[in-house]
């Protein structure tokens, strides 16, 4: 598997995750030995060991960022804490979705026992219905969905998607598992519809303005084609 490599410079590394990768593998994990992570994934494609900056999920595709030494992890790792990097995300959900929205329902912590303030920013950019029925209806219909989340939650984005009555497409957990099967029957598409896209900030290092994108996965690019949904 060879990953693409979005931008590089001598304190950071920026790659496209696929899709059911996750980023390293936890402590005794019982998929070392079954699966490479992103870290090792990456350890053999460019010779060196790096350093996560922040995480995704293991569904979620797109954008990461990895310091090449542990001493420049921290000053990266501000912009995400000080709301100082730009993260701009693309969901297919369920449903024609608002225009605009701003979502800020409370989100489980990753102690999965206290409620944390959770915002996000949703746009629909397009929308479609087919006639293909899902119970209980005669059609589907969908929406092409740009996210920009302002806190870091865990699952945030699928969460606050679903909590909208708008899950996300080919989401296990918190998807409609009725759409799931359409997808996965009539497009061959199995993966959760959430891509990381873009990351805008000010490089700590050399205060460079960065725009960085992952480009858009294989089933995407189906779905863009069958929907005619045009976007870079």
């Amino acid at each position: 598997m060879s990953l693409e490599i979005v931008y590089q410079d001598e304190y950071v590394v920026c790659v496209s995750k696929p899709n059911n990768v996750v980023v390293h593998h936890a402590h005794h994990s019982r998929n070392v030995v079954d699966e490479k992570s992103l870290l090792q994934l990456l350890q053999e494609q460019l010779g060196e060991k790096l350093y996560p900056v922040h995480r995704l999920d293991r569904k979620t595709s797109g954008i990461i960022l990895l310091a090449r030494e542990t001493k420049y992890v921290s000053k990266f790792q501000k912009l995400f804490t000080d709301n100082a990097i730009n993260k701009i995300y693309y969901g297919i959900v369920r449903g024609h979705s608002p225009e605009k929205l701003a979502i800020d329902s409370p989100v489980k912590g990753r102690d999965s026992n206290v409620y944390k303030e959770a915002e996000t920013l949703l746009e629909t950019v397009d929308k479609i219905t087919l006639d293909i029925p899902v119970k209980p209806y005669d059609t589907s219909r969908y929406s092409l969905v740009k996210l920009s989340p302002k806190t870091g939650r865990l699952h945030q984005l699928r969460i606050h998607t679903n909590k909208i009555s708008h899950p996300l497409v080919g989401d296990p957990k918190y998807g409609d598992k009725n759409h799931n099967l359409m997808y996965q029957s009539n497009f061959d598409c199995e993966n959760l519809f959430l891509h990381a896209k873009t990351l805008v900030f000010k490089h700590p290092f050399s205060e460079k303005e960065l725009t960085l994108s992952a480009s858009f996965p294989e089933d995407w690019k189906k779905i863009f084609k069958n929907f005619n949904w045009n976007i870079s």
